[in-house]
Formats: structure tokens, C-alpha cells, sequence
């Protein structure tokens, strides 16, 4: 039997990042958002843009509940996938995962780009080489381990902060100093009003707009095995409280100092503008630097995410298993590499015309923070008993799904075309993913129709063969369960081999105990004598253990499967574990 050594894990958890270090790897996403989205909410919503940034910082509130109920239950890699995994079915949390990683794909190369855009205004630099060099630079990075990673992403996030900060001093300076364009913007904003019907649908389609600024509040989930315990709130609580300042603050700031047609005309740099016009050349070259250096620090995020999603993907079986290798500094370099060439092909293919991508950006990842409060509503059905740290009101959870499901269907109403490009990327990458899943049937479609390729054939058998003999690792506890564990594993995954773990419960006495281990061993015979689930290999194996920590750990060594191939019942708050003491295992009923 395996021992748990308190050092090891002292060790270890010390190893992961602290606050700061995982606020700056996913706040440098969500905050260089204050350079784009101000600009954006004025186009559509005029000199109301402060209050539609307000209302999107009240939407984070309530994500931020929604957020903590799921990861810290489910502290595992994977974000919306793993929630949703836990919660109901593989091809549903598929489908959230290839969500995710459009929603990565689309900040690398559009943060990239938008970085080096911003160099361009005032070094004449070639954009596309310049924009694969920052990817080629920050997957190296990440390849060398996350600890560097967060090193130079926090570096990245306090000169962005200051950058913020002074931008917002100067500005309030400027706006008691000078006159002011607040009311020739509010006579400019009645056109916009007209053309929307009513202030509330401007303030609407601003809202659906603007949200394209919470982008990277999902991506803490991405990482959390890498973070210590009770970093994650802090992470999403710091995140919180810079989009609610600076968003609507900037914004502001903009409509005090310069025209509307003017803010318009500058909107894909707009802070820069304002920048000169409140502090100077000094403050116009400072912001563009910042915004060159955090938007780059967005595809670090990507990168920092996408390895954490893919790998649990991989893991589960949603990729090809080569993405899993990883290399002594704890990082997955064929993932990252991976993504590099695809991020840089996509750059090139489109020759930096990124329309098409930005369509997907704004789709994939509202799409996937409507998951996680899907995922949430889920649970609080399919996992009632699931030890929990936090439980989030039922109606933020309710508020925060309508509010990304109607950002989705105004963004659609404001570019139809959007759904369309959405669809031209998550098509083939979903297609991929259900072609890996259910691996098993294509190939057995190969081995049928390669009859007249025998050495082909035969090496297609071989492949089969090991994909169908992987195991899979039960503790059951009641006999009661059985048949809705079979049938789990016979919907989501091609291994057919099961070996069933009954631990003595510690809530039951010796004779009962046996009773029900008894009963699970006539079931079984049972159901090879009917026919059911033939192709299933089923062993039932009684431990004299209580089921927890010890117990999983035994059986990763002695079945050598991974954690995320051990399926388990909730776990309860009677329980003296919590689920990330158990490393990743899945949880099926």
C-alpha cells in the first residue's frame, strides 16, 4: 500500500504559482481588452459606453460565482470541457472544448497581430514575420516551463497596470484643465439611438459589442492544477476588479477629450490617441509600447491555456495521443508546437485579413463561458451531493447564461456573416475531435474496406487492438450503480476492459459490507449470461480499505492507468477528502 508523504505534497504545492503569478497570466488577457474595447462600445453605444462597461463588469461579478462553484469543486485542467465532463457527457464537453481552443486560437493570432499593429504606428515594422516571431518567441517560453512563463507574464501585467494607472491620472487631469466634448457626444449619440430604435437597444447591441472585453476570465479554469489551493477566486476577484476600473474609466476619459467622429475614426487605437492629446508624446509612445507588450502577453495566455486544455483533452481521449508527451519542465512541447504552426498558418492563409477570426473569437468563447454556467445548472442536478467550497446563487448563475446567450445572438444579429466563419473553423476541429472519440468505428470502417491491403489491414488490427484493451478503473459502492456506470462507459469511450474496485465503507459494518460486494458478484455472471454489454471485460476486485487518496493512488500504480481513467461516484461533504486530493480522476454518478 501506498503511503502519502505530507512533505512531497508540501513540495509540490509550493511549486505551483501563487496569486499574482496566475492573475498575470490570465489578467494580461483580460486587461489588455481596455486598449480595443472602449473604442468598440462607442461605436455602438455612443456616451453611454461607461455604463454598457459597467454592466459587462456586473456580468463578471456573477460569473465569478458561477466560476468558483464549478473549479473549486472540480480543480482539475480543462475549464468548461472539464465541467461539463463531470457533469454529463463526453461528446457535450467535446463540444465546449473545441470551443476553448478556437477561443485560444483566435486570441494568439489576433492579440499577436494586434500588438504588432500598434508598433506599426510608429516603427515601420513587416506585421506578419513580426507577429510569427512574438508566437514562435512565447511558445518557447512556455516550452521552458510555466514558472518562467509567469515570471515575464508578470512583468508584462505590472508595466500594463502602470501604464493603466498613469493613462487614467493624466486623463482626469486633462478633463478638470480643458473644456470638454461630453455634451457634443451626447447630441452625437441621438443618430446612434435612431438607428437602434431606443437608448435600451443601443445600450443592448453596445453591451453585445463590448463584450468581446471579458475575453481571458475563463482562462484561469485552464491552469488551475498549476495554481495553489485558493489561488483561483484571487485570480478571478483581481480580474474582476480591473475590468470594472479601467473599462468604463477609459471610456470616459475618451468621451471627455476628443469628438465623437474622431473616436470613431481612431477606435483600433484609440488609447494611444488619447494618450496625446491628455499627456503628450511621453504618454502616446508609452501606450503603444504597453499595448504592443500586453497584447503579446495575450498570446502567452493562450499558449499557458491551450496546454492545459489539450492535454486533458488528449488525455480523455478527444485528441491524438502523441499531444500528451511531456518533458521535464512540466510542459507539453508537441501541443505547443502544434499550436505554433497552426496559429502561424492561419496568419499566413489569411495574409493578416483576421474578419474571419474575429468572428470566431467573439462566438467561441461566449459560447464558452455559456458552458460553464450550463455546466453549473447541470450539476446542481446531476451532482447534487458534490463536495463544494462555494455554492453560487441560483439566480446569478441564471443571470449570467442569459447574458452570454443574448451577447451571442446580438453579436450574430450585428454580423450574420460571423456564424458563418465560426462555423468554417469549428466544423472541421470538431469533426477531428468526434473522428478521435470514436476511434473504434472508424476503424473498423478501414478494416472493412482494406481487404485487398493486407499489410495495411494488419497493422490497422494491431492499432485497434491496443486502442480497445484500455482500461478503465471503477469504485463502486453501491450494486445499484452498476448498470449506469456500464452504460456510461459504453456512450463515451472505446476501452472495454473494467475493472471494478469495491472498498469496505467505512459507514457500514463488516456484514453489510460483504452483502453488497456479494451482490455485485452475481451481477456480473448475470449480465454475460443475457448478453449484455458483450464486448466488455469485467473483473471485480474487493479492497479492505476505505475508499480516498490511498486508494486511488493504489490502484494508479497497480492497474498503471492514469488518474482521469478511474471513474467515481460524487464526493460527498462527509467525506474527509476533497476531489483535488484524489489527482484528476472523472466523476460518472
Amino acid at each position: 500500500m501506498s503511503k502519502h508523504n505530507p512533505a512531497k505534497s508540501s513540495t509540490k504545492e509550493n511549486a505551483r504559482l501563487g496569486q499574482w503569478f496566475a492573475t498575470a497570466i490570465c489578467g494580461n488577457d483580460i486587461l489588455s481588452s481596455a486598449l480595443y474595447v472602449s473604442g468598440i462600445s462607442i461605436i455602438y453605444a455612443g456616451i453611454y459606453s461607461p455604463l454598457v462597461l459597467l454592466l459587462i463588469g456586473l456580468v463578471l461579478f456573477f460569473y465569478k460565482s458561477v466560476y468558483i462553484e464549478v473549479v473549486e469543486a472540480l480543480p482539475t485542467n480543462g475549464g468548461a470541457y472539464n465541467c461539463l465532463l463531470n457533469a454529463t457527457s463526453k461528446n457535450i464537453a467535446a463540444i465546449a472544448g473545441t470551443m476553448t481552443f478556437l477561443s485560444y486560437v483566435a486570441t494568439a493570432v489576433i492579440s499577436g497581430e494586434d500588438g504588432v499593429q500598434y508598433l506599426h504606428a510608429i516603427l515601420a515594422i513587416p506585421i506578419i514575420p513580426v507577429t510569427i516571431g512574438i508566437l514562435l518567441l512565447f511558445s518557447l517560453l512556455v516550452v521552458s516551463g510555466i514558472k518562467d512563463s509567469a515570471k515575464v507574464a508578470l512583468g508584462i501585467f505590472v508595466f500594463h497596470v502602470i501604464t493603466l494607472i498613469l493613462f487614467v491620472l493624466f486623463g482626469f487631469w486633462y478633463v478638470t484643465h480643458h473644456q470638454l466634448y461630453l455634451q457634443a457626444n451626447f447630441l452625437a449619440t441621438a443618430p446612434i439611438v435612431t438607428r437602434f430604435g431606443g437608448i435600451l437597444p443601443a445600450i443592448f447591441f453596445g453591451f453585445c459589442a463590448s463584450l468581446l472585453g471579458v475575453s481571458g476570465f475563463e482562462s484561469s479554469a485552464n491552469f488551475v492544477e498549476e495554481q495553489q489551493r485558493g489561488v483561483f477566486r484571487k485570480t478571478l476577484r483581481n480580474m474582476l476588479i480591473g475590468s470594472i476600473i479601467f473599462n468604463p474609466l477609459t471610456a470616459f476619459i475618451a468621451l471627455s477629450v476628443m469628438p465623437y467622429h474622431a473616436l470613431v475614426a481612431s477606435s483600433d487605437f484609440l488609447l494611444s490617441n488619447v494618450a496625446r492629446i491628455t499627456g503628450g508624446v511621453f504618454l502616446e509612445y508609452l501606450v503603444v509600447i504597453d499595448a504592443t507588450i500586453v497584447l503579446s502577453g495575450a498570446v502567452l495566455t493562450a499558449f499557458v491555456g491551450v496546454s492545459g486544455l489539450l492535454y486533458r483533452m488528449t488525455a480523455d481521449g478527444c485528441f491524438p495521443t502523441v499531444l500528451s508527451y511531456k518533458n521535464k519542465q512540466g510542459s507539453y512541447p508537441i501541443i505547443i508546437l502544434f499550436f505554433f504552426l497552426l496559429t502561424s498558418s492561419i496568419l499566413l492563409a489569411t495574409k493578416g485579413n483576421l474578419l474571419s477570426l474575429a468572428g470566431v473569437y467573439t462566438i467561441a468563447f461566449l459560447s464558452v463561458m455559456t458552458f460553464f454556467a450550463f455546466g453549473n445548472l447541470l450539476m446542481r442536478r446531476t451532482r447534487r451531493d458534490l463536495k463544494r467550497t462555494y455554492s453560487a446563487p441560483f439566480l446569478f448563475v441564471v443571470f449570467a447564461f442569459c447574458a452570454t446567450i443574448a451577447g451571442i445572438i446580438g453579436n450574430i444579429d450585428i454580423a450574420p456573416e460571423n456564424l458563418q466563419y465560426f462555423l468554417m473553423y469549428f466544423v472541421p476541429t470538431i469533426l477531428l475531435v468526434f473522428a478521435t472519440i470514436y476511434a473504434d468505428i472508424v476503424l473498423r470502417f478501414i478494416i472493412k474496406y482494406t481487404i485487398l491491403f493486407p499489410l495495411f489491414r494488419s497493422w490497422i488490427r494491431k492499432r485497434f487492438a491496443t486502442l480497445i484493451d484500455g482500461e478503465f478503473v471503477v469504485f463502486v459502492y453501491h450494486p445499484n450503480r452498476l448498470f449506469q456506470i456500464l452504460q456510461y462507459i459504453y456512450r463515451n469511450e472505446i476501452g472495454k476492459k473494467i475493472i471494478l474496485i469495491y472498498c469496505d465503507n467505512w459507514n457500514l459494518n463488516k456484514k453489510e459490507n460483504e452483502k453488497q460486494f456479494t451482490e455485485l458478484e452475481k451481477i456480473i455472471p448475470t449480465l454475460r449470461e443475457a448478453g449484455v454489454y458483450p464486448d466488455f471485460s469485467i473483473s471485480l476486485l474487493h479492497w479492505h480499505m476505505s475508499f480516498g487518496k490511498v486508494a486511488v493512488d493504489d490502484a494508479v500504480k497497480k492497474m498503471h492507468v492514469p488518474h482521469n481513467r478511474i471513474l467515481i461516484g460524487s464526493i460527498h461533504h462527509d467525506h474527509p477528502f476533497d476531489y483535488d486530493d484524489l489527482g484528476g480522476v472523472r466523476i460518472i454518478f
